[in-house]
C-alpha cells in the first residue's frame, strides 16, 4: 500500500515582510470532510505497516501486561476515621477507590471495604473516560469529582453522596481539567473554575450544592495571558485563587470556614513575580522568587499580609518547589543537584531527609490530613519500585510500609542505573539519566531509546516502570536528557530554555545524543529518540537539525507548527503560551521561532524513520499540526525510510483512557522502533 499524498492548496501567511507558504493550510478545517478522509486514509496506512509487525506488537504487549500485578493496592491515607486508598484488578481497565473505617493503619486488614468510585462502573461501555480531581467534603459523606468523556480540557462536575451511593441533581458543566473545584469547610458550597471558548481557565464561581439558584461568579481573570487555579491549604482553612502565567502570579484568598466573605488579594501581580500562598498556625507561608531566583520562604501574619519575615535563609543551591506544613512540622519541596529532596524545617534550619540510592524521585502523598502523626512519602528510582513510607513527624523516624508489586520475577541487582553528564556546546553539563540490564554493553554499543521534554520548567524525574522491563531484557538502553527548558536543575535552567532561549533544548538533546554515540553507549543506527507534546516539538526539531544521529524518531501529539499556532489567538491556550515561546507578533519573537519550527524547517533531505501520533479531539496540540508536518515531509524528503502519522479519532492530547488501551498503543509504538534498530 501506498502512503496518502495530500492534496496541495495554495495558501500564504504574510508578517513581518515574510511569506511563509502553507499549502496543507486547510487541513485546519476539522468538518471538512476532506480532512477526516485523509486522516483515515493515514490510518489505513498506519495500519498496512503495523501489519507485519503484529507478532511483536503482541509479544511485547504480553510482555507488559504479564508484568500487571493481579491486584495492586495503594498505600491508604488516613483522613479523619476513614483511611482511603485506591485498587487496580487486572481484568479492569480503570482504578477502584474505596475506604475502610479505621482507627488506626494496624486494623484495616479487619475493616470493611466501601467503594466510593469504580471508574469502570463509570466507564460503563464507552471508549473513553476521564476522572481527575477527587474532593471530599469535610464531613466526607459527599464526594465532588470532575469527569470527561471526549478527551477534551472541558470537564463536568458531579457529586455522589456517599451514604445512599446516588448521585444528586447538581451538574455543573465546563469546567477546567484540574486545579478547579474545592469545597467549603461547611460542605455548603463548592468553588470552581469554568474555561472560555479557548479553553482558558478564568472565571471563579461559587455554588450552593442542592440549590437551584444561579451560581455566584466571585473573580474573572481577563488578561488573557493568564490562568486562573484554585487549591485548598494544607490546614483546610483557605482555598487559594491563583492568576498564573509562565512569568507572573497573582494570589487571593477565600477563607473556606467562611465562604461567603470577600475575596481578599495578598500581592498584586508585578511582571517576572511568581509567589505560593500556605496556612500554618497563624501564619501565612508566601513562597517567592523575587530576589531569590531558586525562590524563598517567607512568613506573615493572617491579618497582615505586608510585614513579613524569612522562615530560613536563601539558598541559591536549592530549588524550593512547595511547602507542606503540617500541624507540628514545616515541610519543604523541592530540588538540588538535580534531584527531588524534601527538607523538614528545624530551627530555622531545613534539615534534608536522606535517602540511599545516587538516582530518585520523591513526592509527598496527597490527601494528608494536617493533624496527622505521619508524613507519606512515596520513593521510586529506574530500579526500585514506588515505595511508600512511612515518617513519624514527631520522631523523624522513617519506615517503608509498602513496595508497589511487580508480577513475574525482578531483581533490582540485575540492573543498572546512572546519570551521566553531556557536555553542551557552550560548556553547560546536561544530566542524564540512564538505565539497562546489565551485560547490554558487553558486545559493544547497544539498541538505546533517548527521551526528552525541556519545557515550561517541568521536571523529567527518574521513575520505575514494570512495563519497561521486557524491553530491558531485550538489551535496550533507556535514557532520558534532561535538556534545558525544564526544571531539573533549578529556575535558571528553565529561563536558558525558554523564548529566545528555546534551541538550547534541542542543541542540548542533540549534544547528549553525540555524548552517547562518543562514549560507546550506542549508534547512530541503534539509536530511537522520542518526546511528547512539548517533547514531540524537541524530538521533531532535532529532526531537521540532526536527523542522521538516529534511526528512527517518534514525535507523540507533537507541537510542530509553532508559528501558525501562536500566531492564532482563537486556538485554545494560545495566548497562556506567549510567555513560554514568545509572541510572534513581535518580530524577533517570530524570526527565532520560525528558526526552530519544525512544520516552517523541513527540508529536502533524507530523514530518518518517524512514528507520528495525534489526537482528533487534542485541545493542547491541534491534529493538523502532526497532519500538515506528515504531508511536507511526504512530498520534501529524499528517503525511503518509513513515514506513518496515527491519528486516535476518539481521544485527546493524553491518548487512550483504559490502562490496557495505553499498554496496547506502547507496544505498536515500540514494536515500530525495534524493527527499525534491529532488536528481535
Amino acid at each position: 500500500m501506498k502512503a496518502p499524498i495530500a492534496k496541495r492548496v495554495p495558501f500564504t501567511h504574510s508578517i513581518h515582510n515574510d511569506i511563509r507558504e502553507d499549502d496543507y493550510y486547510w487541513m485546519k478545517d476539522k468538518e471538512n470532510p476532506e480532512v477526516v478522509s485523509y486522516l483515515e486514509a493515514e490510518n489505513a496506512y498506519f495500519r498496512d505497516v503495523m501489519k507485519p509487525l503484529e507478532q511483536k506488537t503482541n509479544e511485547i504487549f504480553e510482555g507488559m501486561v504479564a508484568r500487571v500485578p493481579e491486584a495492586e493496592v495503594k498505600v491508604p491515607v488516613q483522613n479523619g476515621p476513614y483511611f482511603y486508598y485506591s485498587r487496580e484488578q487486572k481484568d479492569k481497565q480503570y482504578a477502584i477507590y474505596a475506604r475502610k473505617k479505621a482507627s488506626s493503619r494496624d486494623l484495616l486488614d479487619e475493616a470493611k471495604e466501601e467503594v466510593v468510585l469504580d471508574l469502570n462502573e463509570l466507564a460503563g461501555d464507552g471508549d473513553y473516560l476521564s476522572v481527575t480531581l477527587q474532593r471530599l467534603n469535610k464531613e466526607q459523606t459527599k464526594l465532588a469529582y470532575l469527569e470527561n468523556r471526549d478527551g477534551s480540557d472541558r470537564y463536568t462536575i458531579y457529586i455522589k453522596d456517599l451514604e445512599t451511593g446516588e448521585l444528586l441533581s447538581d451538574r455543573i458543566e465546563n469546567v477546567y481539567i484540574y486545579g478547579s473545584m474545592e469545597w467549603s469547610q461547611c460542605g455548603r458550597y463548592i468553588f470552581y473554575v469554568t474555561v472560555d471558548d479557548m479553553q482558558r481557565p478564568y472565571r471563579l464561581w461559587r455554588h450552593e450544592v442542592g440549590s437551584a439558584e444561579s451560581d455566584e461568579l466571585l473573580y474573572e481573570e481577563q488578561e488573557v495571558t493568564f490562568a486562573l487555579f484554585i487549591s485548598k491549604t494544607n490546614s483546610g482553612k483557605y482555598i487559594t485563587i491563583h492568576s498564573s502565567s509562565t512569568m507572573t502570579e497573582e494570589v487571593r484568598l477565600i477563607n473556606a470556614e467562611q465562604p461567603l466573605e470577600p475575596v481578599k488579594l495578598v500581592d498584586e501581580r508585578r511582571r517576572g513575580i511568581k509567589y505560593d500562598v500556605d496556612h500554618w498556625g497563624d501564619d501565612l507561608l508566601i513562597l517567592t522568587n523575587e530576589d531569590a531566583l531558586n525562590f524563598k520562604l517567607l512568613r506573615c501574619s493572617e491579618m497582615n499580609f505586608s510585614d513579613r519575615e524569612e522562615v530560613t535563609a536563601y539558598d541559591e543551591n536549592r530549588y524550593l518547589q512547595a511547602v507542606y506544613p503540617t500541624e507540628n512540622k514545616l515541610f519543604v519541596f523541592g530540588r538540588e543537584k538535580g534531584l527531588t529532596q524534601i527538607w523538614v524545617l528545624e530551627d530555622k534550619e531545613l534539615k534534608q531527609l536522606e535517602w540511599d540510592e545516587p538516582l530518585y524521585t520523591l513526592s509527598i502523598v496527597g490527601g494528608q490530613s494536617y493533624e496527622s502523626e505521619e508524613l507519606l512519602v512515596e520513593y521510586e528510582s529506574l530500579i526500585t519500585p514506588d515505595t511508600t513510607y512511612s515518617i513519624q513527624i514527631e520522631t523523624g523516624q522513617k519506615q517503608a510500609i509498602h513496595t508497589a508489586s511487580v508480577n513475574g520475577e525482578y531483581d533490582a541487582e540485575q540492573y543498572s542505573q546512572h546519570q551521566l553528564w553531556a557536555s553542551a556546546g557552550d560548556g553547560t553539563k546536561v544530566p542524564l539519566m540512564m538505565i539497562y540490564k546489565k551485560g547490554a554493553l558487553d558486545n559493544g554499543p547497544a539498541p538505546l531509546i533517548l527521551t526528552g521534554y525541556g519545557s515550561y520548567g517541568a521536571d523529567n524525574n527518574p521513575y520505575f516502570s514494570a512495563y519497561r522491563l521486557p524491553l530491558l531484557e531485550k538489551g535496550i538502553i533507556f535514557v532520558t536528557a534532561q535538556v534545558r527548558g525544564g526544571g531539573e536543575m533549578g529556575r535558571h535552567w528553565y529561563e536558558e530554555g525558554k523564548i529566545h532561549q528555546k534551541r538550547n533544548s534541542f542543541t542540548d538533546f542533540i549534544d547528549a545524543a553525540r555524548f552517547l554515540i562518543d562514549e560507546g553507549y550506542t549508534t547512530a543506527d541503534k539509536m530511537a529518540a522520542r518526546g511528547g507534546s512539548a517533547g514531540g516539538l524537541l524530538v521533531g526539531g532535532v529532526s531537521n537539525m540532526a536527523g542522521d544521529l538516529f534511526k528512527v524518531i517518534v514525535p507523540e501529539v507533537p507541537f510542530v507548527d509553532v508559528l501558525t499556532t501562536m500566531l492564532d489567538d482563537t486556538i485554545p491556550l494560545t495566548t497562556l503560551e506567549w510567555d513560554e515561546w514568545g509572541n510572534p507578533q513581535n518580530e524577533q519573537d517570530y524570526t527565532y521561532m520560525k528558526s526552530y519550527s519544525p512544520y516552517d524547517n523541513v527540508e529536502e533531505k533524507e530523514y530518518p524513520h518517524m512514528y507520528i501520533t495525534t489526537g482528533l479531539n487534542d485541545p493542547r496540540v491541534a491534529y493538523w499540526e502532526p497532519a500538515k508536518w506528515v504531508a511536507r515531509l511526504r512530498t520534501m524528503k529524499t528517503d525511503d525510510n518509513t513515514l506513518v502519522l496515527k491519528t486516535n479519532m476518539g481521544a485527546g492530547h493524553f491518548g487512550a483512557s483504559g490502562r490496557f488501551d495505553h499498554l496496547k498503543e506502547a507496544a505498536e509504538c515500540y514494536a515500530f522502533i525495534l524493527d527499525k534498530i534491529g532488536v528481535e
